[in-house]
């Protein structure tokens, strides 16, 4: 039996193991996924992952509630378990400091890392990132409440990209038969119930806190994106003092996926300078 390509190493994060991704040499960076259906740190970072690698250490971890990350029995799928089981993550590692990537549900958790922890975060690097409170869309909705099937990860899959031909048959397939593992949707469902606008504000932060930011920031979205609008990143950018902007047209929420080449280039030299 093939092991499967989303499952690499694991390391104890407090009373659980974390699957995770851990490629290449140098500073490290720390990507954080998203909160789709299906969603594993290799479904979400597959491509961007070598690219990064090259130049850096790339850790890619399976957020608790995602992916092939241990489910433990009674454990509360919230904020500040997420923020621990990174912090686990990064002491089990030995790893006192890093960059972070967080893609929308990860760019909220990268914000709260560097507002409460700033001494662990060297750089940020938001994309389609929440933490930030706004009415919430339609398209964010659709993927909080999927229900299985194939059909639903089509429409799942066109929410994301611009460029619908990225949405074939094969990844619909992949991804619904990610989502349908044992566990994976139970946990899936019981994070975001209606009504859903109340989890967008639960993982925003204050201007206040947002505006502490001191860290070099590189804010990057895709302007067609139908999951979280644009306003978020202008936003962003104009509360944290030292950030970039960067829009890319023709790109929906799937920044990494639809412009893999250009979004590690401009990641790589950002988190080199």
């Amino acid at each position: 039996m093939t092991k499967k390509p989303e499952i690499a190493k694991s390391v104890k994060t407090g009373s659980y193991l974390t699957n995770y991704h851990d490629e290449g040499e140098g500073f490290p960076v720390v990507l954080i996924h998203g909160s789709g259906p299906g969603v594993s740190a290799w479904a979400n970072w597959r491509l961007v992952i070598p690219k990064l690698a090259a130049k850096r250490r790339v850790l890619a971890p399976d957020m608790v509630g995602f992916g092939y990350t241990d489910r433990p029995e009674g454990i509360e799928l919230n904020y500040k378990t997420w923020i621990k089981q990174i912090l686990d993550f990064l002491d089990a590692l030995g790893l006192e400091q890093v960059d972070l990537v967080g893609n929308s549900f990860g760019g909220s958790l990268a914000l709260a890392l560097a507002i409460e922890y700033p001494e662990r975060i060297r750089k940020i690097v938001l994309m389609g990132a929440m933490g930030v409170d706004f009415p919430i869309t339609k398209g964010l909705d659709s993927v909080w409440g999927y229900e299985p099937s194939v059909e639903n990860m089509r429409e799942m899959l066109n929410l994301f990209v611009y460029d619908k031909s990225i949405a074939t048959d094969e990844l619909a397939r992949m991804r619904y038969e990610a989502s349908i593992e044992p566990g994976f949707q139970e946990s899936f469902s019981s994070m975001f119930p209606e009504p859903r606008q109340r989890w967008v504000e639960f993982m925003a932060r204050s201007d206040e806190e947002i505006t502490s930011i001191k860290q070099p920031t590189l804010i990057v979205h895709g302007r067609e994106d139908l999951v979280i609008p644009l306003e978020n990143s202008f936003k962003l950018f104009r509360l944290i003092d030292d950030a970039q902007l960067h829009v890319f047209g023709h790109c929906g929420h799937w920044t990494q996926i639809e412009q893999t080449d250009k979004f590690t280039t401009l990641v790589n030299n950002f988190l080199s300078e």
